[in-house]
């Protein structure tokens, strides 16, 4: 038995009135979101673009991201049972009850970035790859906080560890140390949001439009593939698998990121939007310019 290891036992929720209770799951979620919405300001703000469309942006994002991380963990890791009667289907629409999968979240961002692009993009100068790019960098602070979350509720750890930083998850009836793999995430998510906010920053001008998504790809999936490795199975039928849902759900992303990157170089467009000049009204004729002209 490690002496070292971090006896885990936080109660999931922050605080309850009646059947109403706030989760630190919840909390964390809605605190990605605001970040997000704060850094798109911040984005449209440097890039002279019309704020108009940021509330739209934002309800968008919040449904592909709900109802494409709730579909991808219902169709991905549990379709028996949540297609297979009435009862589990209904449950499909109890989010609160746990159970959502970052790659059907991805998918259905993808889907719902490209609507929004095709129906407000052109007349505010930005393209499905504009919103992708800008999408990245919010994504991976989000992703930081929804997997602190996953710590909170005591889930999607790995396995029996000896490292001294090993968590004993109580709360699951666990007695030996287990990684914890959501700060493993949590932390590479992190990495790869200051990474890539710093080249936003400082070098943005240099920047390709495709290749933050790609980087962002490549990284959050490459790094979610390596710690599936010592992770838990989440389901039964992954016990059998040389490669778990996760990692075979993740070389898609992995690949398109390489792609992305690819395509960036070569089409070289460049990431910041850019925003026509209004050109300079006419000035209106003079009296005495009006009574030549009639003349």
């Amino acid at each position: 038995m490690n002496p070292l290891a971090i006896h885990w036992n936080l109660d999931p929720e922050i605080f309850r009135i009646g059947g109403f209770a706030v989760r630190w799951y919840g909390l964390l979620f809605v605190s990605g979101f605001v970040l997000g919405y704060w850094m798109f300001v911040k984005f449209f703000e440097r890039e002279h673009l019309d704020k108009k469309i940021l509330d739209p942006l934002l309800y968008t994002l919040l449904f592909g991201t709900l109802v494409g991380a709730r579909l991808g963990h219902c169709l991905f890791y549990q379709p028996d049972y949540f297609f297979g009667s009435w009862k589990g289907f209904l449950e499909i629409f109890q989010v609160w009850k746990g159970g959502l999968a970052s790659h059907g979240g991805a998918l259905m961002l993808l889907l719902c970035m490209l609507w929004f692009a095709r129906k407000y993009g052109r007349q505010n100068h930005i393209d499905f790859l504009w919103i992708l790019d800008h999408l990245a960098i919010a994504t991976a602070f989000a992703a930081t906080f929804i997997r602190l979350g996953n710590l909170c509720n005591s889930e999607i750890y790995g396995d029996v560890t000896n490292l001294p930083w090993g968590f004993v998850f109580e709360r699951r009836g666990e007695t030996l140390p287990k990684h914890p793999t959501q700060i493993y995430e949590a932390l590479s998510y992190l990495l790869l949001g200051l990474g890539l906010l710093w080249l936003y920053v400082k070098k943005l001008d240099r920047m390709y439009r495709g290749e933050f998504i790609g980087i962002f790809f490549l990284v959050c999936f490459g790094m979610r593939f390596l710690i599936e490795f010592i992770k838990e199975p989440q389901e039964d039928f992954e016990k059998y698998m040389f490669l778990d849902m996760g990692q075979i759900l993740s070389i898609p992303f992995i690949i398109a990121g390489i792609a992305l990157i690819v395509y960036a170089r070569r089409k070289k467009v460049p990431a910041k939007a850019v925003v026509p000049e209004a050109r300079p009204k006419k000035a209106d004729p003079t009296h005495y310019a009006r009574s030549l002209e009639r003349k």
